[in-house]
C-alpha cells in the first residue's frame, strides 16, 4: 500500500479518534483497513516529519560528516599505523572524539589502513610472574648503536610494569647512558643514576648473563644498593624481552631514520626519542596512554577525561540527528 504523507496522518488521526469512541480496538480496525500494525506505528512515531524519498534518515550514533573529514584530513598528514593509537591521539588532542572501531572503518573505507597488524604473540618464555605495580621489576640491557663505522654503548634501565599480561612490553624509560667504550662500571653507574631519580624503590633487576652482569664486582654492587637480580636462561632471553622490545623500537623509529653528526648529536637525537616514548607515545600495553601517565598515578583521571569528551561527542550526535529530523 502506497500512502502519501497527508493520508497517512489522517490515517492516524482517524484511528485514534476513532478507536476511544467506539470501544473498538486499534487491531481491529486496522485488520478492516488492511494495514499491518507495524506500518501504522511507524507512521505515528513519524507524525510532523517530512519523507525524505527513501533517503537515510540521520541516527543519533551516526557520526558527523565533520568528525568523518576530520580523521581522513588527520590520517592523510600524520597516520603512520595503528589505528587503535591513532584514535586516542585524535581524542587526546581534540581532533575528533571516536571509538578506535569507528575510526577503523573510517580508515578502511578511505583506503588509508597499513596492511601491518601487531599479533599478540606467545605466552611462552615469560619466566616468572609479571610486575603488578611501578618499580617492581626494572630491566637492564645494552645495545650496541652503529656509529662511523664504530659502535656506542646504549644501557639503558627500564621498568617492566604494563597492564597486559599477555603482551607486557611497554614501560618507563628510567634511566639511560651513551658510551663510547663498554665496561663494568658504565652499568653500575648507569643504575646508580637510576635509583637516584627514584629513591626509595628496592626493585628486582632483571638481565641476560653478559659478563657485565654477572661478575663478581656487578654482584657486589647490587648487595650494596640492596637490588635482587634475576638473570634469564642462557640462549633463552624472553624474559627480558620487554627491553629487548624497546630497544627494537628505538632502533626502527629512531636510529634507522637519523643521521648522527658526532657524539653529542647522538646524545641528544636519542635523549629526544626516549622523552617521547616516554611521555608522549600511547602505548597499546598501558590503555593507550604513557609510561609517564603510569608513573605520575594519573591513569585514572586520563581515561575519566576521554570518556568526558566521548560522552560530550555522543550528545552532540544525538542534537544533530534531532535538527536534521525535525
Amino acid at each position: 500500500m502506497l500512502v502519501g504523507l497527508n493520508v497517512r496522518h489522517q490515517i492516524v488521526e482517524y484511528i485514534e479518534k476513532t478507536s476511544p469512541k467506539t470501544k473498538i480496538s486499534k487491531q481491529t480496525i486496522l485488520s478492516w483497513l488492511e494495514i499491518h500494525p507495524g506500518k501504522y506505528y511507524a507512521w505515528k512515531k513519524r507524525i510532523g516529519i517530512e519523507n525524505h524519498h527513501n533517503g537515510q534518515l540521520p541516527k543519533s550514533h551516526w557520526i558527523l560528516p565533520q568528525e568523518y573529514q576530520a580523521v581522513v584530513v588527520d590520517a592523510k598528514q600524520c597516520y603512520t599505523g595503528g589505528y587503535k593509537r591513532f584514535a586516542y591521539e585524535m581524542l587526546d588532542n581534540d581532533i575528533v572524539a571516536l571509538s578506535p572501531s569507528t575510526v577503523y572503518r573510517i580508515l578502511k573505507t578511505e583506503g588509508l589502513l597499513r596492511s601491518w597488524e601487531v599479533s599478540g604473540g606467545s605466552l611462552k618464555g615469560t619466566g616468572f610472574g609479571q610486575p603488578t605495580r611501578i618499580h617492581q621489576h626494572w630491566h637492564t640491557d645494552i645495545k650496541y648503536v652503529n656509529f662511523h663505522s664504530a659502535f656506542l654503548s646504549l644501557i639503558s634501565v627500564f621498568d617492566g610494569y604494563s597492564r597486559l599480561k599477555i603482551r607486557p612490553f611497554d614501560g618507563y624509560n628510567l634511566h639511560h647512558e651513551l658510551c663510547t667504550q663498554m665496561e663494568e662500571y658504565h652499568v653500575e653507574l648507569t643504575i646508580q643514576r637510576a635509583l637516584e631519580k627514584f629513591p626509595g624503590n628496592s626493585p628486582r633487576l632483571i638481565s641476560d648473563n653478559r659478563s657485565q652482569f654477572i661478575s663478581g664486582d656487578f654482584r657486589k654492587f647490587l648487595r650494596e644498593v640492596g637490588l635482587d637480580h634475576v638473570r634469564t636462561s642462557v640462549r633463552y632471553p624472553q624474559s627480558n624481552g620487554k627491553i629487548e622490545r624497546f630497544h627494537r623500537t628505538l632502533k626502527d623509529e629512531c636510529l634507522s631514520k637519523k643521521s648522527l653528526i658526532n657524539l653529542n648529536d647522538a646524545r641528544k637525537q636519542i635523549a629526544i626519542y626516549i622523552e617521547n616514548y616516554n611521555t608522549k607515545r600511547l602505548h597499546s600495553a598501558l590503555n593507550y596512554l604513557t609510561p609517564e601517565d603510569y608513573l605520575l598515578g594519573r591513569v585514572e583521571s586520563r581515561l575519566n577525561e576521554r570518556n568526558l569528551k566521548l560522552n560530550q561527542a555522543v550528545e552532540n550526535r544525538k542534537n544533530y540527528a534531532k535538527l536534521h529530523l525535525n
